[in-house]
């Protein structure tokens, strides 16, 4: 069974740095891409940043320059190095990761989220 497993996130102050990892266990497919995303209150659930298997990454707009994601493929971790961190970066993170079944079909699965919560 998959398990993906999320740590790192707290509490900051404004124009802190946070970093969250992720490890995914619990199956012998390969891993497509990894991402992360965010859910503040009352709001949807948002991407942050996406890394394909190749390395290529993606961010949200109101993220980039502050946000890093990376990934070790032979650990099968994802990490976001937060920086700069606003009151506005409050929220749930999730990990969600794609592994490769076949050629035609993925299977996705999400992390169950970690806190990160900046202060003014």
């Amino acid at each position: 069974q998959v398990q993906l497993v999320e740590s790192g996130g707290g509490l900051v102050q404004a124009g802190g740095s946070l970093r969250l990892s992720c490890a995914a266990s619990g199956s012998s497919f390969s891993i497509n891409s990894m991402a992360w995303y965010r859910q503040a209150p009352g709001k949807q659930r948002e991407l942050v940043a996406t890394i394909t298997s190749g390395g290529s990454t993606n961010y949200a707009d109101s993220v980039k320059g502050r946000f890093s994601i990376s990934r070790d493929n032979a650990k099968n971790t994802v990490d976001l190095q937060m920086h700069s961190l606003k009151p506005e970066d409050t929220a749930v993170y999730y990990c969600y990761v794609v592994y490769r079944i076949n050629s035609f079909s993925n299977s996705a699965y999400w992390g169950q989220g970690t806190q990160v919560t900046v202060s003014s």
